[in-house]
């Protein structure tokens, strides 16, 4: 039996949760509970896994459903553009770095330092993208440059 605490069930007002469309379910649920210290709450249909304060949500791809007509769920291919990614903050980021690379993490660059923040980006299975940064200049009023137009 799960204990509901550890579940993403709200008694009042609401939580956030992500949900990804994975490939192999037990391969994204040991690399999230493995790299993220994270528990797993459920195995599968859907697995779960709690993350801090947060929870990862993991199930493979699929059809429409009565509750999604015309929406099917694929995890993404290898060249897709990324519309949306996990933003991951941490306390420690090179901390987090050399203990993720240790646990087999792959890393887009080492962590920059980008004014506002430190941050990297590492890629899950699956391939989805995730934002690992720590606050920096920004906890001082000091943020990055804007974006040349």
């Amino acid at each position: 039996m799960v204990n509901r605490a550890d579940l993403p069930a709200p008694e009042h007002g609401l939580v956030i949760t992500h949900f990804l469309t994975v490939r192999d379910v037990a391969v994204s649920r040991d690399f999230y509970a493995r790299i993220f210290g994270g528990q797993v709450v459920l195995a599968e249909n859907p697995a779960i896994v709690r993350i801090s304060n947060s929870w990862i949500i993991l199930n493979p791809g699929g059809g429409p459903t009565p509750d999604k007509p015309d929406i099917v769920l694929r995890s993404p291919e290898p060249g897709d553009p990324v519309s949306s990614f996990m933003n991951v903050r941490v306390a420690d980021i090179m901390a987090f770095y050399e203990a993720a690379r240790a646990q087999g993490a792959t890393f887009v660059t080492e962590p920059l330092d980008r004014k506002a923040e430190i941050r990297c980006y590492m890629r899950d299975p699956d391939g989805y993208l995730i934002e690992i940064g720590q606050g920096t200049g920004m906890l001082h009023g000091v943020y990055a440059d804007p974006s040349p137009s």
